[in-house]
């Protein structure tokens, strides 16, 4: 079935593949772990014993979900030195050091925390454990702002010069960290982030009111998953539409691809709501447009003119059809929880938030959708980039390893089969756990003086127990 790839398919399907099963953990584990810092603070604040219990319970899928980033994200670095040695050769100087300063500041801080958040709050005090899940929160936050970084200056490189050898070599760090594109994408992706885990926390506090609507711990996580979908999923849409205005600036094909504008529109270019993409005729069959309105939305302005795909050059415009796509899925899911989170805001507003039995099952499907938005967003972005790895710089088919089409074949079987059987095993894992009950785990809080080790307290001591002097 594979005999017909190159070994450039071969390579871009391997790390699709390995890349797309990464990414979800992340985006998980980032809104995860802020979650659990905030359930940490409201217990030391209030100390109602709902919040300690459900920090208990999800602190559990987080270390599950940590794990499988790291190892996935690990497995999916190799890459880089087996099917793209001349992209690594010629961007190392850039990149290297940015992947570097991930694992030197990011991963090692919530690793060096990670242990103290899971296992010492008996340890080291309640202080001292929130602000371990505090470090955890924020090395999850870092690392995302170092890849992210790595992944704008892909897109928009900036502060480079290249050298006589072909290497990009840095000239100035402060631009290439903060490149044109990364204060969007990074605002964009943790905004994300931060959606998709509401929407998995929502959901499982749905399912468990579906079973018992009296249970304190799902109203409340049920509850505070709803607040997060009323007020990011808003500031969301904007923030898109500020990145949406960036890529139209420094990649314009890409836009015209997500925009399905083969041809330019001098008078204002309309907003295609769907449609089918036909590549051999450059043009979308059978769509349902709004006149006008794409101009407005990408320039702000009633009837401002377009360019289309007609002024790029053939050899330099991305696969249209999976960016219109995966563009529409995206923003489609937008909307979608928008939708649920005004749902939710007059259910809330008629008290009746936690019976209305039609919008928690609603939930219970909308779980896993902030992973799907985030799948199609990264595909749309990089899909969007194409044909370059370094845009505008360096293209894929440059970015080679010298291999041969079926090395890569035979190692993406394999990666195929290991995924779905380990990260498949790991995936069930996770929705067992949020399937179970959150169970009573709070502490007593007057619990008295904490006892000197090797010393048994009086009350534990049976009656007939040995006295000294008898």
């Amino acid at each position: 079935m594979l005999e017909s790839f190159s070994a450039e398919t071969l390579a871009r399907i391997q790390f699709a593949f390995t890349v797309s099963f990464h990414i979800i953990f992340p985006a998980f584990s980032i809104g995860l772990a802020s979650f659990l810092a905030v359930l940490n603070g409201l217990w030391l604040w209030k100390r109602n014993p709902v919040y300690i219990n459900l920090f208990n319970y999800w602190k559990k899928i987080f270390a599950v979900a940590f794990g499988m980033g790291v190892v996935s994200g690990i497995v999916m670095s190799y890459q880089f030195g087996t099917n793209w040695s001349v992209f690594s050769d010629r961007t190392g100087p850039i990149l290297g050091p940015l992947m570097a300063y991930e694992v030197l500041s990011a991963f090692f801080l919530e690793a060096g925390f990670l242990g103290i958040m899971l296992f010492g709050r008996e340890k080291v005090g309640e202080k001292l454990h929130f602000f371990a899940t505090l470090m955890v929160a924020f090395g999850t936050l870092m690392s995302a702002t170092w890849i992210l970084s790595v992944n704008s200056w892909m897109q928009t490189p900036a502060g480079f010069s290249i050298a006589e050898n072909g290497q990009f070599v840095p000239e100035s760090w402060l631009e290439i960290v903060f490149n044109p594109s990364f204060p969007y994408r990074l605002t964009h992706m943790v905004l994300a982030a931060y959606l998709t885990t509401a929407f998995v926390v929502g959901g499982t506090g749905a399912l468990h009111l579906l079973r018992e609507k009296t249970d304190p711990e799902a109203r409340k996580m049920f509850s505070m998953a709803m607040w997060m979908a009323v007020c990011v999923t808003p500031i969301q849409i904007v923030a898109g539409d500020f990145h949406g205005l960036n890529t139209l600036e420094h990649q314009p094909q890409k836009v015209m691809a997500m925009e399905g504008h083969y041809d330019s529109h001098p008078d204002g270019a309309p907003l295609i709501l769907f449609g089918i993409v036909n590549a051999e005729e450059k043009r979308i069959d059978y769509s349902i447009e709004i006149p006008q309105l794409s101009s407005l939305v990408l320039k702000h302005e009633w009837g401002a003119p377009m360019d289309g795909l007609d002024t790029i050059p053939d050899d330099q415009e991305p696969p249209v059809a999976i960016v219109f796509y995966s563009f529409r899925v995206m923003v489609g899911i937008g909307f979608l929880m928008l939708g649920v989170g005004l749902w939710s805001l007059l259910s809330r507003y008629r008290g009746k938030l936690y019976d209305d039995r039609a919008l928690q099952r609603v939930m219970t499907v909308m779980a896993p959708s902030g992973f799907v938005a985030v799948l199609a967003g990264w595909i749309t972005t990089e899909v969007g980039r194409q044909p370059y790895t370094v845009y505008g710089l360096m293209r894929t088919s440059d970015s080679l390893s010298p291999v041969e089409a079926p090395a890569v074949a035979t190692s993406l079987i394999a990666f195929i089969v290991v995924y779905f059987f380990v990260f498949g095993a790991g995936t069930f894992y996770l929705l067992r756990l949020m399937s179970k009950e959150v169970k009573d785990t709070a502490p007593e809080i007057d619990d008295g003086p904490i006892r000197t080790a090797g010393i048994t307290p009086a009350n534990q001591l049976k009656p007939d127990a040995w006295v000294p002097g008898e």
